[in-house]
């Protein structure tokens, strides 16, 4: 977890060649942990990025599946207060939109089974939201990834997030948003799980649910607070959502990039959940 060691459906999905109705497709940016070593972003960017907020606490980030779906870290939520203690603030473009009448009280929170605590291992969560989002330029869901596959060393992909964009920092602030006026965002290109489970990196301790992406001279990644947050590639039509932010050693620290939950790996548990089907969730529209 990075603050201890960094560490339904889409149900108006179109189908076949149907054309989607505006903000509904997946993948796609309006007009085209903070997040250490990044940069703010324009507005509409990412717009499948949540807050993810207990009581009136920024905890972690979060990711659009669905109008009434976020995927998250389960670590972010375990053991912590029942579903009424949260909200989801979706579609962040300014500070302004950042009143309590903004937040969407969570129905129910659903950790998966096999997290384990200790290792990270099945690191996300799902929360049903109480009211569905309307889907619009800033807010749409990320596309999943396709089943399983060996994503290429170096490919280029982003994580973004209101953590902490100092190494060391600590505790997040109480007030996060307010001196923040868009989403704070970094490339970090994949690297290879041998690698990443070298003697010089993390000795063996990622599992098959888990990738790595970031920089191994350090200076760039994810940080407290932007756990559970999204790490998205561009397949050259759309955006997928690829990983979820999950651990590492410290913040930005050489030899040791973040650590992702990898989406691909837990696409059956999302599907059973959300009782979307794996041939609707994340197809786009023609």
């Amino acid at each position: 977890k990075r603050t201890q060691n960094l560490r339904k459906g889409l149900a108006k999905i179109c189908l076949g060649l149907q054309r989607c109705p505006h903000g509904t497709e997946c993948g796609l940016q309006a007009g085209a942990a903070r997040v250490v070593g990044g940069t703010d972003v324009s507005p509409g960017r990412w717009p499948w990025q949540v807050s993810v907020v207990q009581g009136s606490q920024h905890r972690c980030g979060g990711s659009v599946l669905a109008p009434e779906w976020i995927l998250t870290a389960a670590h972010c939520v375990h053991r912590q207060s029942p579903a009424p203690a949260w909200q989801v603030f979706a579609g962040i473009v300014a500070r302004s939109s950042l009143g309590p009448e903004a937040g969407v009280p969570v129905r129910e929170i659903i950790a998966h089974p096999l997290y384990n605590d200790s290792s990270l291992d099945y690191d996300i969560a799902l929360m049903r939201l109480r009211v569905p989002l309307n889907f619009s330029g800033a807010i749409r869901a990320a596309c999943l990834p396709p089943p399983p596959q060996d994503l290429l060393q170096g490919t280029p992909c982003w994580v973004s997030g209101w953590g902490s964009t100092t190494p060391g920092q600590g505790e997040l602030p109480p007030e996060p948003f307010l001196s923040i006026p868009s989403i704070p965002n970094a490339l970090v290109p994949l690297i290879g799980t041998r690698r990443c489970n070298s003697s010089c990196v993390y000795k063996g301790e990622l599992t098959a649910r888990m990738l790595c992406a970031g920089h191994l001279q350090g200076q760039v990644d994810a940080c407290q607070g932007d756990s559970g947050g999204p790490l998205v590639c561009w397949d050259g039509s759309t955006w997928r959502l690829v990983g979820v932010v999950s651990w590492g050693q410290g913040c930005a620290e050489p030899n040791h990039p973040g650590v992702y939950s990898n989406v691909a790996q837990l696409l059956p548990w999302i599907h059973q959940v959300t009782q979307v089907s794996p041939a609707l969730l994340g197809q786009k529209c023609q």
